[in-house]
């Protein structure tokens, strides 16, 4: 078919702005070195459960799939332990989206200043330096999501199908494999399919060896899921109905606004525009469409993150390259793009200490009341002076204190016969992680994977147990007694109510309560 020659207008000899993308990775890079380094806030509850979760590889975990998980093992055998490497491979996905969209802005006909202000706008979202900021599984889903646009731009612009197709599946599963939001992607490409002209390729082999691939790929995870009694959809339900706050059509708008960086507004609205009102950009329209599903999807469902939506964008920041490029162009504005990337650099500067470590904990609420703006909230979570985001990296050392405080009030007897029951994942992770170096007992929790992973050998017989109350404590032990405290500035409101509980003379043997501490949210 002829739409599988190369398009001769494609731009494949368009030269790419390398100094400019060298700066940009750079400063990327820099960003990476401070906030993970000097200025850094502290190691991410998160974080210190993706290395629980890599030491014990699976096809599945309660709350993500296996991908991020993987690749955490490899980083670890490699790079070891520390911040700066456990985030290495975020900050390096966050240069790759620079190029990406780089990349993608020249697939669309882009020139220099496409590309650009294509690349300068995924350095100042602040919802990407956020998510590449640290190790989770959302700190790959915007460069995979970036990889298939790139490859659908050239499927259209006429690439050899046996060269773009089968890549997009495989880029579609391992993007699965990192996290099931991808879906909506796929959802995105089906419709874009049906409501473009692009439909003619569902009467050929293609798409359909594409989605194969994807699902071959990802079957290993839901095999795990049939196993295991599909605890992800139960994972789901529970964070959709108690964990996330519900929000407005208008408020998920607002949201996006902030995360983008609001000087990008009228940049990826000219992209979206530029897919239906240009003859150039309606041959792409296919990309637009995956941008306008998820967003619909989000919407449905009325409790979206306010990241959720960025990988999408992947489709439109590109295009927004190209529309003012043209616009400059077709009006002899000169001074737009140069206009545009000042207003970029000064409102993506003034909005980075939101996203990453970049300023003293101590000076962050005055700096958010001076600029007028904060953080989204997205969870039903009581909050300190911190963001959710950067309150999660504070307690940890202090909540180690208070387990060792209490683990020397043990007989030695006891402490050999001692395991310390976390809360939920964060602080449980940060038991294995930080307590090593202290010599103090392993941690097993209810909470999502450390419920499914099961006591792992703990006789229950003394457990040293972090909670906010003895309520539950005392429905599984008979001697409960609080003898230490967690004293943290920053933290979440919740782990500085904490406490270290000895509860001795076990009710019933763990085997049997444990079914009653399963938390899965």
């Amino acid at each position: 078919m002829d739409a599988w020659r190369r398009n001769p207008a494609r731009g494949e000899s368009r030269p790419l702005p390398w100094r400019l993308l060298s700066g940009l990775v750079a400063i990327r890079l820099g960003l990476y070195l401070l906030s993970s380094g000097p200025l850094a806030y502290g190691t991410m509850s998160d974080e210190f459960y993706y290395i629980d979760c890599a030491e014990r590889l699976a096809w599945g975990y309660v709350d993500h799939p296996p991908f991020s998980i993987a690749v955490l093992a490899a980083s670890r055998s490699l790079l070891g332990d520390s911040r700066l490497a456990l985030r290495l491979v975020p900050a390096l996905l966050g240069c790759a989206l620079i190029l990406l969209s780089a990349l993608t802005a020249r697939e669309l006909g882009g020139g220099r200043a496409a590309q650009s202000l294509a690349a300068l706008s995924t350095l100042v979202a602040p919802v990407f330096l956020a998510v590449t900021g640290f190790y989770s599984m959302n700190a790959f889903e915007p460069a995979l999501w970036a990889v298939a646009v790139l490859l659908i731009a050239r499927i259209v612009n006429g690439g050899n199908p046996s060269r773009l197709w089968p890549p997009l599946g495989i880029v579609l599963g391992l993007a699965l494999l990192n996290k099931i939001s991808t879906l909506w992607f796929g959802a995105g490409i089906g419709v874009g399919l049906v409501l473009t002209r692009e439909r003619r390729w569902l009467a050929t082999r293609w798409p359909w060896l594409c989605f194969a691939i994807a699902l071959l790929l990802f079957s290993p995870h839901i095999f795990w899921q049939l196993q295991n009694g599909w605890p992800t959809l139960e994972f789901m339900h529970n964070a959709a109905t108690q964990k996330m706050l519900s929000k407005s059509p208008l408020t998920i708008a607002l949201d996006q606004l902030l995360a983008m960086n609001p000087a990008l507004a009228p940049f990826w609205l000219a992209g979206l525009a530029w897919y239906f009102v240009a003859a150039e950009g309606e041959r792409f329209q296919w990309l637009a469409w995956i941008w306008i599903t998820v967003l619909l999807i989000l919407l449905a469902t009325g409790s979206a993150r306010a990241n959720y939506l960025a990988p999408a964008y992947a489709a439109l920041l590109p295009a927004g390259g190209v529309a003012f490029e043209r616009i400059a162009r077709a009006r002899a504005w000169r001074w737009l793009p140069a206009a545009a990337a000042v207003a970029f650099v000064v409102t993506g500067a003034g909005e980075a200490p939101l996203a990453i470590d970049l300023l003293p904990p101590r000076e962050y609420k005055a700096y958010e009341r001076a600029i007028g703006v904060s953080a989204p909230v997205d969870q039903i979570d009581e909050l300190g002076p911190m963001p959710l985001h950067f309150a999660l990296r504070f307690g940890w050392p202090e909540l180690i204190g208070a387990v060792e405080r209490a683990h020397a009030t043990l007989s030695p007897s006891e402490r050999e016969r001692a395991v310390v029951f976390g809360a939920l994942f964060g602080d449980t992770a940060a038991v294995n992680f930080l307590g090593r170096a202290r010599d103090l007992p392993r941690a097993i929790s209810g909470h999502n994977s450390y419920w499914l992973w099961g006591p792992e050998g703990a006789t229950g017989e003394v457990l040293l147990a972090l909670a906010g109350s003895d309520e539950r404590l005392r429905e599984w032990y008979e001697d409960v007694r609080r003898v230490a405290e967690i004293d943290c500035e920053y933290c979440m409101p919740g782990v500085a109510r904490m406490g270290v509980y000895v509860c001795r003379r076990p009710r019933r043997p763990i085997a049997q309560w444990w079914p009653e501490a399963k938390i899965y949210q």
